[in-house]
């Protein structure tokens, strides 16, 4: 596919541009765009092809796109933040914030816990529909009244839907507003960002529409057909990982404005590349306007290590640090400081504090890898190489 690839590049940074090109002769991308910053200045900021997956419209520079699991990268920064400013005790039990939580087993599960999908929730008794996912009132009581898969900080297992509940409840709890409101004036607002969760209907133009592509495997570089466990896992419709992924049943339209105006921390947020970037670099220092988020103590909470090995959801081996997966196989980063999140079928944003890059790939283009899409990759690859 030719495509007008816009934007631009710092000086030393061109093969970026090389590699997104790529993508959209190889590797079957439709629309998409890709930010990177060093040292809190933008480097790269690249968009291209179309504003649908399905071919309409152009890809501006504004244009927005859902995030999916992206948005929880965001969601662990509001609760760092609180944590930063002594509003929540990550060590305190989720239940002294949130008392309904403590039901059916779940007392010792902590905040930290939470964080780290290590509650032990990550799927419900009975799905929720796309409306009730949507109400915050009934789907935190749903989460509540869960009787834990395991003991609560025992073992991890990723939290691919109910993270939305747990993370914007504690913040309704410990805040008074949603996790959407405070996104907007405590990190989009100061930082300029087109960020949002839950979004405005106001900007809801911007925003492009996504679906999925049946794209080829890059040459050379990461597989995206899983192992027999893990195809068993998704196949099985008893599984936690099915169960988990499926706690909204039916699946939601997510070009449905209604959808998108909902608050979902796990799975809604909309972004443009060049935000989620500066919403990492403004994590591990100072960007452009003077803006910094994370003190360094809040880094190392971010990036430590708290879940290891077999996920119980993932059924592959996953590293996470306080909401955030860290630089591994299964979601490989820029390297072994490195912390972010990816979101299932291709965006990526993170953050390397030793470069000082701040990363963040939008697309509108869904592949069937959950962590690892090979569009994605080969950038990172690239700007790996670069430094």
């Amino acid at each position: 596919m030719d495509v007008d690839v816009r934007g631009t590049v710092a000086e030393g940074f061109e093969p970026v541009r090389d590699a997104f090109v790529r993508n959209f002769r190889e590797l079957g991308e439709q629309g998409a765009a890709v930010a990177v910053y060093r040292d809190g200045r933008p480097v790269v900021d690249l968009w291209g092809g179309t504003e649908s997956f399905d071919g309409g419209g152009t890809w501006e520079r504004g244009t927005a796109q859902i995030v999916r699991s992206a948005t929880k990268g965001v969601a662990a920064a509001v609760l760092l933040l609180l944590h930063q400013r002594g509003k929540l005790d990550l060590d305190a039990p989720v239940g002294a914030y949130w008392p309904e939580f403590k039901a059916r087993g779940k007392e010792g599960a902590l905040v930290r816990d939470l964080l780290a999908h290590r509650a032990g929730v990550p799927a419900l008794d009975v799905p929720l529909t796309p409306a009730q996912a949507a109400d915050p009132d009934f789907a935190a009581a749903a989460v509540a009244a869960r009787t834990p898969a395991w003991e609560p900080g025992t073992d991890h297992g990723y939290h691919a839907q109910t993270y939305s509940w747990l993370t914007g409840e504690l913040v309704r709890r410990v805040t008074g507003r949603s996790m959407g409101e405070w996104v907007a004036s405590e990190v989009a607002g100061p930082l300029g960002l087109d960020l949002w969760v839950g979004l405005p209907p106001a900007e809801e133009g911007r925003v492009g529409r996504i679906g999925r592509i049946a794209a080829p495997e890059a040459p050379g570089g990461l597989k995206i057909r899983p192992r027999r466990n893990v195809a068993e896992a998704y196949a099985d419709p008893d599984s936690l990982t099915q169960r988990a992924f499926g706690a909204i049943t039916p699946s939601p339209d997510e070009n449905d404005p209604a959808y998108r105006a909902a608050v979902l921390p796990a799975s809604n947020g909309i972004a443009t590349a060049a935000s989620l970037a500066r919403f990492y670099a403004s994590l591990i220092g100072e960007v452009e306007g003077g803006v910094r988020l994370f003190t360094p103590e809040t880094v190392e909470l971010a990036r430590g290590e708290v879940s290891a090995g077999a996920d119980r959801v993932l059924v592959v081996n996953t590293r996470f640090g306080l909401g955030y997966m860290l630089h591994g196989g299964a979601s490989p980063l820029l390297g072994a400081g490195s912390f972010g999140h990816p979101g299932r079928g291709g965006a990526l944003g993170f953050a390397d504090p030793e470069s000082g890059v701040g990363f963040g790939y939008v697309t509108n283009g869904m592949n069937k890898g959950v962590t690892a899409d090979p569009r994605a990759q080969g950038l990172v690859r690239v700007v790996r190489g670069l430094l």
